[in-house]
């Protein structure tokens, strides 16, 4: 999703009385903008309507099939408002053209030295209009950070790169499939979610039995070429210096099985089963081999965490870059804004200062040291991050969740599997939350700032009651 190119419809609204000079700049502004920022558009042209811009019914008309012929390639509309605009018309588009797509809604600001018949804009006025007629039409929208601003101005620049953010998440999670690989562990009755109100969402579960997945890598030949290539690709993404070649080629087959399942059931992102069973029974940890998944933009989870690796999708969607699941594990000192965050590990290779493959030290104790290798191992690299949790609410029927930011620090931190120290400003705050609202001890992580658009797409365009901790917006 991360490496297409983004698409965006473009109504330029204008009304009849105001200078029409004005809707042809204006059409003309939003198109370059968009194009620095290599975004793709659709848009009336000035041979359809007056300038290309929306003012009449029939114009409404016009745009909003011009929509419905790009459906598929739309991910989000922009409503650009040079000067009062036409309230109606815009409203009448959106919702003829019936896109289930986020909405911006931006207007340009009037210069006090234009501020004659001949030149004046109005559109501070005309945006509260629209957004009121887009309110009565039971259009969902979303604003840019100053009431009005130029679309050549660094703050809008920002607001479109949130904005496309939203947009991603929104999109990326229509008609989401997601791989349950194996049955959730019992002492994980943390991690229990509704398949129902996820379905309701518009996300599927498809599930596979880890018995059908040992099966598989059972019957699978050491020479079979796809557990070759997943060999190759395991020796070049991590170091495996004294990890035992059998242990290799049991993660290779797990790897191959996985993705062919993978393609075979067309699921974009899984929640595998670990503790204990995959240990006993295969002598390995799928740490590494959900590792290189989510670092390829495929985020796993492990305890079966489907609501875990849902959350790390939507950071996924909105940053391009890849997600982590850990758990809220232990405190740092003193400081009651700072956290160990940790796993034992699968974190994406892109999360570390240096990563090399171990075992599993939890586990060994109780399956034996041979029978845990293939975890990540290494430290956090410092960075800016956000977090989310989403779960289904069974009890009320909902989905729902927190966001927020912090970053990982350089702090020192003596321990082993995949750990990092993490300061969030008011942590404490954010701790009473999740214990009083009975939320999960894993949590997602990115390396990015993208808190405020994940809170936008989940609140206002999924529809999901979400917290947006020590909110900067």
């Amino acid at each position: 999703m991360s490496g297409r190119k983004m698409t965006m419809g473009v109504i330029v609204g204008s009304r009849g009385f105001f200078p029409h000079h004005l809707a042809k700049s204006g059409r003309e502004e939003i198109i370059q903008a968009l194009g620095l920022a290599g975004i793709d558009i659709i848009v009336l042209n000035p041979e359809q309507t007056q300038h290309g811009a929306v003012q009449t019914l029939q114009d409404a008309r016009k745009c909003a099939d011009l929509f419905k012929q790009n459906a598929g390639r739309i991910d989000g509309v922009i409503v650009t408002l040079p000067n009062f605009g036409e309230e109606r018309p815009i409203a009448d588009t959106l919702r003829w053209a019936n896109l289930g797509v986020p909405v911006l809604v931006q207007a340009t600001p009037d210069d006090p030295r234009k501020m004659t018949i001949a030149s004046r804009r109005d559109s501070f006025c005309g945006k509260m209009s629209a957004c009121n007629n887009l309110k009565q039409y039971g259009i969902p929208y979303s604003l840019t950070t100053l009431h009005t601003e130029a679309v050549d101005s660094p703050v809008f620049v920002k607001d479109l790169e949130w904005f496309a953010a939203v947009c991603r998440v929104v999109k990326g999670l229509k008609n989401l499939r997601v791989g349950a690989i194996g049955a959730r562990p019992t002492a994980f009755n943390t991690v229990r979610y509704s398949e129902k109100l996820l379905e309701r969402n518009g996300i599927s579960v498809e599930t596979l039995d880890l018995s059908e997945v040992l099966g598989r890598i059972g019957r699978m030949k050491d020479d079979d070429p796809q557990a070759l290539t997943k060999f190759a690709a395991i020796e070049s993404y991590v170091s495996t210096s004294g990890v035992p070649k059998p242990a290799l080629v049991k993660m290779a087959k797990l790897a191959a099985v996985i993705e062919s399942w993978m393609k075979e059931v067309e699921v974009s992102i899984s929640a595998v089963q670990c503790w204990t069973s995959i240990e006993e029974n295969l002598g390995v940890v799928p740490c590494t081999v959900m590792s290189m998944m989510s670092n390829e933009l495929m985020s796993s989870a492990c305890e079966v965490d489907i609501c875990g690796v849902i959350s790390m999708h939507m950071l996924q969607l909105a940053s391009g870059t890849p997600s982590a699941l850990l758990d809220w594990n232990n405190n740092y000192g003193e400081n009651p804004d700072k956290a160990v965050c940790f796993h034992c590990s699968n974190l994406p290779k892109h999360f570390f200062q240096d990563v090399r493959m171990d075992f599993q030290e939890i586990i060994a104790g109780t399956v034996g040291k041979d029978n845990t290798f293939g975890t990540c191992v290494g430290r956090v690299k410092p960075s800016r991050m956000t977090f989310a949790r989403f779960s289904t609410d069974d009890l009320n029927g909902r989905i729902c969740g927190y966001v927020g930011s912090g970053h990982f620090t350089d702090d020192t931190l003596d321990t082993f599997g995949g750990a990092g120290v993490v300061e969030i400003p008011q942590m404490q705050k954010l701790l009473r939350y999740i214990c009083e609202n009975g939320f999960e001890h894993h949590v997602a992580a990115n390396l990015s700032s993208v808190a405020g658009s994940l809170h936008e797409a989940a609140t206002r365009y999924l529809g999901w009651d979400t917290l947006w901790h020590e909110s900067g917006r």
